[in-house]
């Protein structure tokens, strides 16, 4: 049975800084994540996707956080084909023209500034969440293989936002072929449940179930409260992940106020109940 790793996607959102989540005098950066990682073993650091972070960042990371704790790291926004501010590329690189050839310098300096974190054995994953707008076929399969061939020696999971890909019967054994994590994910549009793809790893991200999931600002596509009813649901499609993989990440990405770390503990309490 695999260890079955709880967390939320980040933990210094503003609307959880003002929750009263954290105990009083913990104000700064260190003292907030200390606090976190005794609650929970798992964090998803987004930060990453909108600006590259330093390896004395990720250093931080792991001297906070005790042995056995995780970070999934969202990769940085022009890896995944998102749009990318001038502004959020070092100086040095914001004239470049956004070809393959800035993709592999991006990566390289990423990969460099997440060094710390994975020496220290505290990366879980590397998240390559890839927009709607990448539609299934060659072409994209081919960005997806580069992306995967430059990061050949790091643990890698892909979020698709686009449905289709699991309309497609190619997409399993591509990511298989990739020694990719395939990511399941929860939302109003419905429980995408993915196929194992890698024996190491299985990912289900809980974006909420917000009717604006599509249409809103970050704030209303991801404003939901999970019931107990509803994460209970997911139950019986975790067994099947833990039975198959080494670890499975949960991650909580309902940000508004403290609704992810209170689903994250109501599914731990759920997990606890029924995988003692």
């Amino acid at each position: 049975m695999a260890d079955i790793l709880i967390g939320t996607c980040g933990w210094t959102d503003p609307a959880l800084l003002r929750s009263g989540w954290y105990p009083p005098g913990h104000r700064d950066a260190e003292k907030r994540l200390r606090h976190y990682a005794t609650r929970f073993p798992l964090a998803e650091a987004d930060s990453p996707y909108y600006a590259l972070p330093t390896a004395r960042t990720t250093a931080l990371w792991a001297d906070r956080t005790p042995p056995g704790f995780r970070f999934d790291v969202k990769a940085f926004s022009l890896l995944t084909g998102h749009p990318t501010r001038p502004a959020a590329l070092p100086p040095d690189l914001r004239d470049h023209p956004r070809d393959e050839t800035l993709r592999a310098e991006i990566w390289s300096r990423y990969a460099e500034a997440l060094t710390p974190l994975r020496d220290a054995g505290r990366l879980g994953t590397l998240l390559f969440q890839y927009p709607p707008s990448l539609t299934p076929g060659p072409r994209a399969e081919s960005f997806i293989r580069t992306a995967r061939e430059r990061a050949h020696d790091w643990p890698f999971a892909v979020e698709f936002r686009n449905p289709a890909w699991w309309e497609s019967d190619r997409t399993a054994p591509f990511l298989t072929d990739l020694d990719a994590t395939a990511v399941a994910t929860d939302t109003h549009e419905g429980l995408q449940q993915a196929p194992v793809t890698t024996p190491h790893l299985a990912v289900v991200r809980f974006h909420g179930r917000s009717p604006l999931w599509r249409t809103g600002t970050k704030e209303e596509r991801f404003r939901h409260a999970y019931t107990e009813r509803e994460l209970a649901e997911w139950l019986p499609r975790i067994r099947p992940l833990a039975a198959r993989t080494k670890e499975v990440h949960l991650l909580f990405n309902n940000c508004c106020a403290d609704a992810a770390v209170k689903a994250a503990g109501t599914m731990t309490d759920l997990l606890a109940q029924t995988h003692p």
